[in-house]
C-alpha cells in the first residue's frame, strides 16, 4: 500500500529485454578474452560481486517490507561499481526491487557505464592505445 497521497506504482513483469545489458556484457567479455586474454579472476570478480549483489539487494527487499533497517543506496550503487551490476539487474527484475525511484535507476546506470568503460580501457588495448598518442 502506497503512502498517503502517493499513487501506486504500476509494476510490469520482467521481460527479455531487461536482461539484455548483462548478456551483451557476456558475450563482449567473451569476445574481449578471445581477443585478448583476460586473467580468470576476472570473472571470478564479477561473479561473486553479482552473487554478492542478489544477496544484499534480497536482503533490502525484506527489509523493506518488514520495515527494518534498510541497506545504503550508496551500497547497492558501490556493489555494482565494482563488477556487482550484472546481479543486480538479477535481482531488480526477479525480485522487483529498485525499480520504481528514477533518481537510483539513473545513478545505477551511470555505475554500470563507468564499470563497463574501466574493464573495456583496462581489458583492451585502449588505455596504451590513447597513451601511445
Amino acid at each position: 500500500m502506497p503512502a498517503p497521497g502517493r499513487r501506486p506504482v504500476a509494476r510490469k513483469r520482467a521481460g527479455a529485454a531487461h536482461y539484455l545489458p548483462v548478456l551483451l556484457f557476456v558475450l563482449g567479455y567473451l569476445v574481449v578474452t578471445a581477443l585478448w586474454p583476460i586473467p580468470i579472476w576476472v570473472a571470478g570478480i564479477y561473479l561473486v560481486a553479482s552473487l554478492v549483489s542478489f544477496v544484499v539487494y534480497a536482503v533490502d527487499k525484506s527489509a523493506a517490507g518488514a520495515a527494518r533497517r534498510r541497506v545504503s543506496e550508496r551500497t547497492l550503487l558501490t556493489l555494482g561499481l565494482i563488477g556487482g551490476w550484472p546481479g543486480a539487474i538479477i535481482a531488480q527484475q526477479t525480485l522487483r526491487h529498485k525499480t520504481a525511484k528514477r533518481s537510483f535507476r539513473a545513478a545505477f546506470w551511470a555505475t554500470v557505464a563507468v564499470n563497463v568503460l574501466l574493464f573495456v580501457a583496462l581489458a583492451t588495448p585502449l588505455v596504451a592505445t590513447l597513451l601511445d598518442q
